[in-house]
């Protein structure tokens, strides 16, 4: 029995020690938002925050994660979507398929919290999540006006509307 803290509530599951941490958020917690992706922590569909920092939960087992530590989905990120990054994403309609969009999100909120104002060159190191629609430009947009960079933010409205 393991006892995790997801979102701010305490859940306690009953599986596999080797069990990664991405199948008991969405098949014993029942939260969805974190997708299964490659399972080898390469195209972030399954980052979330742990602890305070961006992780890719398809690798983590549930054995490493202690009572004590926090993690947080893309559900418990802003319940009602009004995280600035989730308002960017969807002023700029950042998303094609949707599928990559919550590890993404979860990328640049976590580099927010760390870069207020992150430049180009902070984005693309942050931000190593796989896309397979090329949503890339708007991505950036979206982190740039979720940080108040609205010159940058301008320039990349600018360059999406001539792509």
């Amino acid at each position: 029995m393991f006892q995790l803290n997801i979102n701010g509530r305490v859940h306690k599951v009953d599986v596999e020690p080797d069990t990664p941490l991405l199948w008991v958020i969405r098949e014993q917690v029942g939260l969805t938002g974190t997708k299964y992706g490659c399972g080898v922590a390469q195209c972030g569909a399954c980052s979330i925050h742990y602890n305070g920092e961006v992780m890719r939960s398809c690798v983590l087992p549930v054995s490493a994660v202690k009572p004590t530590d926090r993690i947080v989905t893309i559900e418990g990120l802003a319940r009602d979507a009004s995280h600035p990054v989730q308002r960017a994403w969807a002023e700029l309609d950042v998303a094609q398929c949707g599928f990559c969009q919550s590890g993404q999100i979860m990328a640049a909120a976590a580099l927010l919290r760390k870069k207020s104002r992150p430049t180009d060159g902070d984005i693309d190191e942050a931000m190593t999540n796989i896309c397979r629609c090329g949503t890339y430009h708007r991505i950036r947009a979206a982190i740039h006006r979720a940080a108040g960079n609205r010159s940058a933010a301008a320039e990349a409205d600018n360059n999406n509307a001539t792509a």
